[in-house]
């Protein structure tokens, strides 16, 4: 079922494994290393079609700087914010209060609750495109931050519901048991025993929840319209111009706008890896 190790003996087929990962490792990175190095490049070199080649001037400084004075960058990055930041705190709440009920009290229906949520990820975004936006439409939200935000958060609920479900019913029940003796209520064991325990599942849920959002176009793109409610994804496609594209300027807003999930990521890396390896050993 797992593959097995090379034998230490066998140095060609050790040589052979290494030289493929370094190939898919060249071919996977590759797009990001032509991504950086233009973002390097003098709007002469961009110009003048040397978009592979080494470049023969470099615009580093003018490059980033120019992405937040020339363009509505700096608009579109604080609007990401102003949408990831309340939809990723609205989805943690919403399902761990969800995964709570769900996996310790058993009810008539509560199986077809939990197939609810989990039935929502199958459904292709896309074929909800047109009732979404009438919805929209008709609260008046059209073309508002709160429209992604509530959207988001709706969305994203019936994931983070099955992985925080699966997580609290993993806890010993014992626990639950002692809480009910002391009296506590079940929000206050919600609260003061379930919280602290899976708080590396919340950490990891939360990199993968601001990572979907922040990175979402499709949405973006559907329920807005104007430069002051879009988010860095819209607002990268309103960079090209219609005749021509500053890609070297294109390039370097594309970096920036992927250093906040890599800086989320490597801030909270050890409690990403622990929440995604949370019982998968036992002590």
């Amino acid at each position: 079922m797992f593959p097995r190790p090379i034998p230490e003996t066998a140095i060609w087929q050790r040589g052979l494994y290494v030289v493929l990962v370094v190939g898919i490792l060249i071919v996977w990175l590759a797009p990001l290393f032509a991504i950086i190095l233009t973002s390097f490049r003098s709007t002469q070199d961009v110009m003048g079609g040397n978009l592979w080649g080494w470049p023969t001037q470099f615009g580093l400084v003018d490059n980033y700087a120019a992405v937040f004075t020339q363009t509505p960058m700096a608009r579109y990055f604080l609007n990401s914010l102003t949408i990831t930041i309340p939809s990723v705190i609205g989805v943690l709440i919403l399902s761990t209060l969800a995964g709570f009920v769900l996996a310790r009290y058993r009810f008539r229906g509560n199986m077809l609750v939990f197939a609810l949520f989990v039935g929502g990820n199958f459904l292709p975004h896309q074929i909800m495109m047109i009732p979404v936006r009438d919805l929209m439409v008709r609260l008046n939200l059209y073309d508002t931050m709160s429209a992604l935000i509530i959207f988001h958060i709706a969305f994203q609920t019936g994931f983070a519901t099955l992985f925080m479900r699966n997580f609290i019913a993993a806890l010993p029940g014992e626990l639950f048991q002692a809480a009910r003796a002391e009296g506590a209520t079940p929000f206050q064991t919600l609260v003061h025993v379930v919280v602290p325990l899976v708080r590396p599942a919340l950490a990891a849920l939360a990199i993968l929840l601001f990572t979907f959002i922040w990175n979402d176009y499709f949405w973006a793109v559907v329920l807005t319209i104007s430069d002051t409610v879009k988010p860095v994804t819209a607002g990268l496609a309103n960079l090209r111009g219609e005749w021509v594209s500053a890609w070297n300027l294109i390039s370097a807003g594309t970096i920036v706008v992927a250093l906040p999930p890599v800086a989320m990521f490597f801030l909270m890396q050890k409690h990403f890896i622990t929440g995604l390896t949370m019982g998968a050993v036992k002590g």
